[in-house]
């Protein structure tokens, strides 16, 4: 008869311990696992609540040296604040002088225009003239600037259209026309005459408006 030989080698083992004390140490087993997993987490949450204080010290530092130095501006420019009221015076000043002498004019070469063109023994006697506004456009020749009357004085009569066409064509003279001749024998034969003259803005001086362009 042949023998069968047997499926396993070895020393036969037996499992003696009790159902209930492998259950048991499965469990404990878990709840080991369960704890580390637990003070893992914890950990973790520790160390990024660490960061977050270390971050926000951090940003407190940065911050407190920026407010410094946001303090430390505010004090360099509140010592320069008067320095500032006072160049804003200033400006305030030169744009008030440049306004009210934009029509400053000059009164010597508007004479002069106008005795320039006289005949021989006519004087210029009289003169009433009223300063216009400032030019509004970019050409002062075609802006009205000086409005008036003139009145010139002849021991013989005129040819006073020839004169008030010499006028109309002197330089800045816009307008220039006749308004009356008063004519006196007292003592000696005398001719006076009365003219209506308008000038544009070229005759303002422009004297304050070429200093503030020079500075």
């Amino acid at each position: 008869m042949t023998a069968i030989p047997a499926p396993f080698s070895g020393v036969p083992r037996v499992n003696l311990m009790p159902r209930s004390e492998v259950v048991r140490r499965e469990r404990d087993k878990l709840v080991r696992q369960w704890v580390w997993i637990v003070l893992g987490a914890i950990v973790v949450a520790l160390l990024i609540i660490v960061g977050a204080f270390a971050f926000k010290f951090l940003a407190d530092q940065r911050l407190a040296a920026e407010q410094a130095e946001t303090n430390a501006l505010l004090v360099e420019i509140s010592s320069l604040s008067e320095v500032s009221r006072a160049l804003a015076t200033e400006s305030e000043l030169t744009d008030y002088r440049t306004e009210a002498t934009a029509a400053d004019l000059a009164w010597t070469p508007v004479i002069a225009k106008i005795t320039g063109i006289l005949p021989a023994e006519t004087t210029l006697t009289a003169f009433d003239f009223n300063v216009g506004g400032v030019a509004q456009g970019d050409d002062p020749t075609a802006e009205q600037g000086v409005v008036g009357t003139v009145t010139i004085d002849s021991p013989t009569p005129l040819d006073i259209v020839a004169i008030i066409r010499s006028l109309r064509g002197v330089d800045g003279v816009l307008y220039a026309d006749g308004q009356s001749l008063t004519s006196s024998e007292a003592s000696e034969a005398r001719y006076a005459y009365l003219l209506d003259v308008e000038f544009d803005q070229t005759v303002y001086s422009n004297q304050f408006a070429a200093e503030e362009g020079g500075e």
